[in-house]
């Protein structure tokens, strides 16, 4: 059992007899009505997304899972292809389990893979990936003092803010969780 206010994205949780995985989970503080989790959660079995509010301070039953380290090594059409870093075996996992880790995967990431009963159901990304900027406005002379980001397209697709000082073939972090730029690289 966990509080309804530590659920986060990527979570496995059992709600009304289905297993739902959390695909979006924010506090809502409303000034003195009190707080609550405003969530999305897609069911493990029919894949379909439902809306949940919940009482912070709501329990709820978590499933027994068996959670073990995986690395990312590359698509295969619409699976991933995941190796057991203790047995090294591969194994084929459907997008649904994954996500939207496409979008932050190159290949060679650990990801943290919960099962249940031996199917994979739900798939922990790192905090912070780095990925490479594909495509971005070119930098502006004196862009340093404004304070407007400008779109970017990252080597996997996934399209961020970024600060005007950024230009193609930087390396950023991204945080996973929010999908968010977080600074350049080091390195």
């Amino acid at each position: 059992m966990i509080k309804a206010s530590e659920m986060r994205k990527g979570k496995l949780i059992s709600f009304e007899g289905e297993l739902y995985t959390v695909h979006e989970s924010r506090h809502v503080a409303k000034g003195n009505k009190g707080s609550y989790m405003q969530t999305k959660l897609r069911g493990v079995k029919t894949g379909t997304m439902i809306d949940m509010r919940f009482n912070v301070n709501d329990r709820i039953e978590t499933p027994f899972l068996d959670t073990r380290p995986y690395e990312y090594l590359y698509r295969d059409g619409n699976n991933f292809v995941l190796m057991d870093q203790e047995t090294y075996d591969q194994i084929h996992v459907s997008e649904d389990a994954m996500g939207d880790a496409h979008l932050y995967l190159k290949g060679n990431e650990t990801v943290i893979c919960s099962s249940v009963e031996g199917e994979i159901v739900t798939t922990e990304l790192p905090t912070v990936v780095e990925l490479k900027v594909a495509d971005t406005t070119p930098v502006v002379k004196g862009a340093t003092a404004t304070n407007q980001n400008k779109d970017a397209t990252l080597e996997t697709g996934l399209r961020v803010k970024v600060p005007p000082f950024i230009d193609n073939g930087e390396l950023l972090r991204i945080d996973t969780r929010t999908g968010e730029y977080i600074e350049r690289a080091k390195g």
